[in-house]
This record gives C-alpha cells, sequence and structure tokens, in this order.
C-alpha cells in the first residue's frame, strides 16, 4: 500500500512535467504542419478560422458532458474577458505572427518567438503573480534561469559553427555555412529594411498577445472553474472573430476552399492539439504551477524541431545548436529550481495556518 501511494505521490508530481513537454512536442508538430500548408498556398486568416472551428467543435461535447452541472454563471465581466482571451490568442496572435513571418524571416520569427518566457515573467511579476526579490536565491533562479533560456534560443537560432555529423546523418566535413542567395540579396537590397522593421514590430506584439493570454487566463481560471467550458468558449468566440478578420482581409472565395490535404490535416490538427487540448492542459498546470512553468518550456520548441529534422529530414546539426540546447536545459532546469521551492515554500505556510495555535496568551 505504501508503495502504491508513493508511485501516486510521483505521477501527482510529475503530471505537470509530462504535460507540457507533451504540448511542447505537439507545439513543434504545428509548425511543421503549418509551414507545410501555408508554402503550398493556404491564406493564414483562414487557416486560424478553421483551426478553431476544429477546436469548438472537439471541445464543447465534452463541456456539455462532463460540466452540465458544474458550470458557473457567465458575469458581464466574465464574457468580456472570454472575448479578450479570443482576441489575444486566436486572432491577434497568431495571424500577427504569420504576417511578421513574411516581413521577415523563419529563423528571425523564432527567435522573437522564444522570448516568450522573459515576456510572461514580466507580466506575472506586474499582476503580481510572481515576486521580484533578487535577494532571494529562489528569485535569482528564476530570473537567470528565464535569461539563459532566451540566450540560448538565440544562439541556437542565429550562430550555426560547424556541423556535428551523428551516425543518423550524413557524413563529411562542412565548415561555417554562408549566407543564402536570399539573405544576400536581402541585405544588399535597402528597401527590405522598412518591411522587416514591420515585421518585426508585428512579431513582438504577436509574442506579447501570447505571454497575455496565459496571464489574462490564469486571472479567468479563478472566477470561472469550468476549464473545458472555457476552452469551448474561448475557441468559439475566436472563431467568430476570425471569420470577420478574414472576410475584412482576405477577399477572394477560393480562399476558402479545403480538401482531404494537408490544408485539412493543418486546421484539424492545429484544432484539436495546438488550440484545444493546448487551451485546457495548459490551464489545468496554470492552475497549479502558474504561467512562468508553463511558458518556460516554449523554447524547447526549436531543440524538438532541431532534432525531428535531423533524425527524420537528415539536416545538419551545427555546433551552435548543440551548444544552444545544453544553455536552454540549463536555463529551464534554473527556473524550474526556483518555481518547485515556491512550491514547497507555498505548501508549508498552509500548513503552518492550519495547525492549532497552543499556549496563546488571553
Amino acid at each position: 500500500m505504501g508503495y502504491s501511494q508513493s508511485l501516486g505521490c510521483f505521477f501527482q508530481n510529475a503530471m505537470p512535467y509530462i504535460v507540457v513537454i507533451s504540448l511542447t512536442f505537439g507545439y513543434a508538430g504545428m509548425n511543421i504542419i503549418s509551414t507545410v500548408s501555408l508554402a503550398r498556398g493556404m491564406s493564414h486568416y483562414v487557416l486560424v478560422v478553421y483551426r478553431h472551428a476544429f477546436a469548438t467543435a472537439v471541445m464543447a461535447p465534452f463541456a456539455l458532458f462532463f460540466e452540465r452541472n458544474v458550470r458557473p454563471k457567465i458575469t458581464f465581466k466574465i464574457f468580456v474577458q472570454l472575448f479578450v482571451l479570443a482576441l489575444l490568442g486566436p486572432v491577434i496572435d497568431q495571424n500577427f505572427y504569420y504576417l511578421g513571418l513574411k516581413m521577415t524571416s523563419p529563423t528571425f520569427s523564432c527567435a522573437i518567438g522564444n522570448m516568450l518566457p522573459s515576456m510572461t515573467f514580466i507580466m506575472a511579476v506586474l499582476c503580481r503573480m510572481e515576486k521580484l526579490d533578487l535577494k532571494n536565491v529562489r528569485c535569482q533562479a528564476k530570473v537567470l534561469g528565464t535569461i539563459v533560456t532566451v540566450v540560448g534560443a538565440m544562439l541556437m537560432t542565429f550562430y550555426k559553427g560547424s556541423v556535428i555529423n551523428f551516425f543518423w546523418t550524413g557524413h563529411g566535413r562542412h565548415t561555417n555555412t554562408p549566407p543564402t542567395a536570399a539573405a544576400a540579396a536581402a541585405a544588399a537590397n535597402p528597401h527590405n529594411d522598412g518591411k522587416f522593421i514591420k515585421g518585426s514590430i508585428l512579431l513582438i506584439i504577436a509574442t506579447l498577445a501570447w505571454a497575455a493570454f496565459f496571464i489574462l487566463q490564469a486571472i479567468t481560471m479563478r472566477k470561472y472553474t469550468a476549464h473545458l467550458s472555457l476552452t469551448t468558449m474561448v475557441c468559439f468566440l475566436g472563431t467568430l472573430q476570425a471569420i470577420v478578420v478574414t472576410l475584412a482581409m482576405d477577399h477572394p472565395r477560393h480562399s476558402w476552399s479545403i480538401g482531404w490535404d494537408m490544408n485539412l490535416l493543418a486546421a484539424a490538427y492545429g484544432g484539436i492539439v495546438s488550440s484545444g487540448l493546448a487551451y485546457y492542459l495548459q490551464g489545468l498546470v496554470m492552475k497549479r504551477k502558474g504561467p512562468v512553468f508553463v511558458t518556460a518550456f516554449g523554447p524547447l520548441v526549436i531543440v524538438i524541431v532541431g532534432f525531428m529534422g535531423s533524425l527524420i529530414l537528415g539536416e545538419k546539426v551545427y555546433v551552435g545548436g548543440i551548444i544552444g540546447a545544453l544553455l536552454i536545459g540549463v536555463g529551464l532546469y534554473s527556473v524550474l529550481w526556483g518555481k518547485c521551492n515556491d512550491v514547497e515554500d507555498a505548501a508549508e505556510a498552509v500548513k503552518r495556518e492550519e495547525l492549532p495555535v497552543i499556549n496563546q496568551p488571553i
């Protein structure tokens, strides 16, 4: 009995890590599938609409069945929060990210996206979800870990170095990769500067919107405790808002056509995995660990994509990628160490409050 209890306790403590890492793999898969779909000509506005329509259709039956007796009433304040959540995640974050991607490059957009943990940490401090006490070792670990994680992601994105040959990749000696013809042409064309700056601003806004989504979701769940219903309504409102944006920005009717192809796979996978399940599961984890814990795993996406690209597609692995991945691992461990100690201190504080007070003076 003691063994089964300890095993159950282990899985209960490990479940947030398992869930967040699984979601990270899901986001990595979405990056690959959506890239292929958009490269084949699918409108990103339409992809956002179909993605959240799929999410709504999949999550709604579960919400109606499992939360039919526990669903709180939606007040005006809660509705506004749900509306803003749908605006921040499905509409602003995804559409601005795709627009910024077109105006810059996949490398730069990935680097900006990897700043999500630091942006979320700053917002959490401003909203008093995290305490910023630089004299405290735990706080120092979280701040330093966040910085190291971002540096590792930047290094992995912008620096390559020599090629490292593994047994599953081709052999041969390579030196530092020269800039591509497209990159050289872009650097030589001064007229691209304005477009690049505009794209950079859009990417920063998208990342800020995604960080704000995590913070507002954590706040909303305190009052609206039916998580399946919350996820369903955010996806439904996001679908309606995305339809309005698409009708205003993407006029051709043929953009809405979709068949049994990669476009359908991208919409279904993105809706079920990266929107429906992701919004719901990350909400459950945030309720226990907070938004900083969830976003701390974000830079792992680039590590997973790089590894899978090497293993499946035979893409080259560079020294910069290995060093960056190691830094991401060290920074992530530092953040999680600080968060774990915060949780232990909070648990001890609750126990102290529950203990009876003895020998109090009258």
